[in-house]
C-alpha cells in the first residue's frame, strides 16, 4: 500500500511544472511571430486587473466509446488544429507537457495580429493547464479536462480569468467576452466532431469578483495587444535580413 501510494505522489508531482522565474521559448518554427513570451514572467488571475471571471464550457460525446485518457490525448495532438482560422499554437516537440512554453498567433478583431504565449503549469492523462505570461490580454488558468459523467464522456474548458490591464479590461468589455466565448465554442465543437459527434456547447459564467485591482494597472507595459503591431515588422524584416 505504501509503495503504491508513493508512486501516485510522485506521478502527480511529476504532473506539475517545476517553479520558473522567466519563461524560454525554443523550437518554435521559423514562420511564427515569437514575441512577448521569451523572459516574460507568469501571472495568473491574481495578478491581474479587472474584474475575474469564471468560465466553463461542456461538451457531451454522446456514443463516444474512447476513455477520457483517448479523448485528452487526441486534444493534445491535434490542439491547435481545433482552434478557429486564423489563430496558431506553436508548442514544441515534446507537446503538452508540464513546464513546456507555446507561442501563440492569434487574430484579434480587425485582423490585427497579437503574438503571446502560454506554459503548460500541469499535465496528465486527463487533463492540462495553461497559464498566461505578462503581456497576455487574460490573466488566467485555463484547465482542458475529460471526464465521464452519466455514462457519457465529457469534455470541459474551464478558465478562471481577468483582463491584465485597463486597455484589456475595456477589449472584453467591448467585444472580447464575445470572442472568447466564440473560440472555445469554436474548439470544443471541432473537438466533438473529431470523434464523429455533432454538439451543443453549454456555458456557464460567473463573476467571482467584480472589484478592479487599480495596483496592477502598470500591466499595461507588458501588453502584447499594444507590443505586436509595432514590433512585428521589425519581426519581418529581421527575417528577410536573415534570409538574404
Amino acid at each position: 500500500m505504501e509503495d503504491r501510494e508513493n508512486k501516485d505522489r510522485a506521478a502527480r508531482d511529476a504532473a506539475w511544472a517545476k517553479p520558473v522565474d522567466r519563461l524560454r521559448v525554443s523550437g518554435v518554427p521559423d514562420g511564427a511571430l515569437n514575441l512577448n513570451v521569451e523572459g516574460r514572467q507568469l501571472t495568473g488571475p491574481l495578478r491581474g486587473f479587472g474584474k475575474m471571471w469564471q468560465k466553463t464550457y461542456r461538451v457531451r460525446l454522446d456514443g463516444v466509446e474512447a476513455t477520457p485518457q483517448e479523448v485528452i490525448a487526441a486534444w493534445k495532438e491535434n490542439f491547435s488544429k481545433f482552434w478557429p482560422e486564423g489563430n496558431a499554437f506553436y508548442g514544441p516537440l515534446t507537446g503538452i507537457a508540464p513546464g513546456e512554453v507555446a507561442v501563440l498567433n492569434l487574430s484579434m478583431p480587425g485582423r490585427i495580429p497579437l503574438s503571446t504565449g502560454v506554459m503548460v503549469i500541469f499535465a496528465d492523462e486527463e487533463s492540462f493547464t495553461f497559464m498566461t505570461p505578462q503581456g497576455h490580454m487574460l490573466a488566467a488558468w485555463i484547465t482542458f479536462s475529460a471526464f465521464e459523467e452519466d455514462d457519457t464522456k465529457v469534455v470541459q474548458v474551464q478558465a478562471l480569468l481577468r483582463a491584465t490591464d485597463p486597455l484589456s479590461e475595456i477589449g472584453l468589455r467591448l467585444f472580447g467576452h464575445k470572442s472568447e466565448d466564440e473560440f472555445w465554442r469554436h474548439t470544443l465543437k471541432a473537438l466533438a466532431a473529431h470523434f464523429g459527434v455533432t454538439a451543443s456547447v453549454e456555458q456557464q459564467v460567473t463573476c467571482v469578483d467584480p472589484r478592479l485591482q487599480w495596483s496592477q494597472a502598470g500591466n499595461i507595459w507588458h501588453s502584447a495587444a499594444l507590443r505586436t503591431p509595432l514590433y512585428a515588422p521589425v519581426h519581418w524584416l529581421r527575417r528577410m535580413i536573415r534570409r538574404s
